[in-house]
């Protein structure tokens, strides 16, 4: 089935009382936001997920802006948030799915299979002309089970050299991989080696995951292929989850640097490249 699960399918399952896990993940870089969108209108039933604090471990300039939280810490989050084993969960944001892909990701990665991203976000939803609800949504505590290396992951050690046998996809805007805006990190450019492939250029103009097709196409231009490695690091580890979704839609399996530039840039003695052109890889 894929990570996708459209409007309609929602719609379908929670109307004929399907067994149904809703998370409302409302983050976006420079909005800090979230909670307060989510109580002013979410999805009938959505419990919110502060990506902050759920999805992440407190940032450290060794691990990264958003580095992972322990497994038994987002279990923890996991049942809060009332899941349990067995459970069908849909996770959705109001950007595309750039946020609402790291609770994807992570579950997947703790070995918790039927996780979907509803297509198009809470945008899709309200085009539908579905209801919304206000205020906040407490979940019964569940009893999820959770483990991990469900999903490949690299290290910096590993970044650092992936191009010379793979493709290091950096998923950040096209400016920031070229050095020419840094908003959050210490130094602006990109790992050694990384091609540019911008999230953004995995939807559409109404957010939703361009046609399974497309997204094959554009990353076989990018050089993937069958026997292709693949690796995808963001700024912080969140947006590169949504990268490693959309190669998932293509048909393609990617590793994801948790840590991803926000770690690599932190140390002093790992090179960045400027422009618009990857530069070599380090063999480290």
């Amino acid at each position: 089935m894929g990570p996708l699960l459209d409007v309609p399918a929602l719609e379908a399952r929670l109307a004929a009382g399907r067994r149904t896990v809703l998370l409302d993940v409302r983050w976006a870089l420079g909005d800090p936001h979230g909670r307060e969108h989510y109580l002013e209108a979410h999805l009938p039933g959505a419990v919110f997920v502060d990506l902050a604090t759920e999805l992440a471990a407190p940032a450290a300039p060794s691990r990264g802006r958003h580095p992972l939280p322990p497994p038994s810490e987002f279990q923890a989050s996991a049942r809060r948030w009332g899941i349990n084993n067995g459970d069908v969960v849909v996770a959705y944001d109001n950007s595309s799915n750039m946020a609402a892909a790291r609770a994807w990701w992570m579950l997947r990665n703790a070995g918790f299979p039927e996780v979907y991203l509803l297509d198009g976000g809470l945008a899709a939803w309200q085009d539908a002309g579905l209801p919304l609800e206000s205020g906040p949504v407490d979940a019964a505590p569940g009893d999820v089970s959770l483990a991990g290396g469900g999903m490949p992951v690299i290290d910096r050690e590993r970044a650092g050299d992936w191009a010379e046998t793979g493709i290091l996809l950096d998923a950040r805007a096209g400016e920031r991989y070229r050095g020419e805006i840094e908003p959050v990190d210490p130094r602006a450019g990109h790992i050694p080696g990384a091609v540019s492939a911008p999230t953004a250029g995995n939807v559409d103009r109404a957010g939703r995951f361009l046609p399974a097709s497309e997204l094959r196409r554009r990353f076989e231009d990018l050089g993937i292929g069958a026997d292709v490695p693949v690796a995808v690091y963001c700024g912080s580890g969140v947006t590169a989850a949504h990268e490693v979704a959309a190669l998932e839609i293509a048909g393609f399996t990617a590793a994801l640097y948790p840590g991803s530039f926000s770690e690599w840039s932190n140390n002093p003695e790992l090179p960045v490249i400027t422009g618009n052109t990857p530069g070599a890889p380090l063999g480290l």
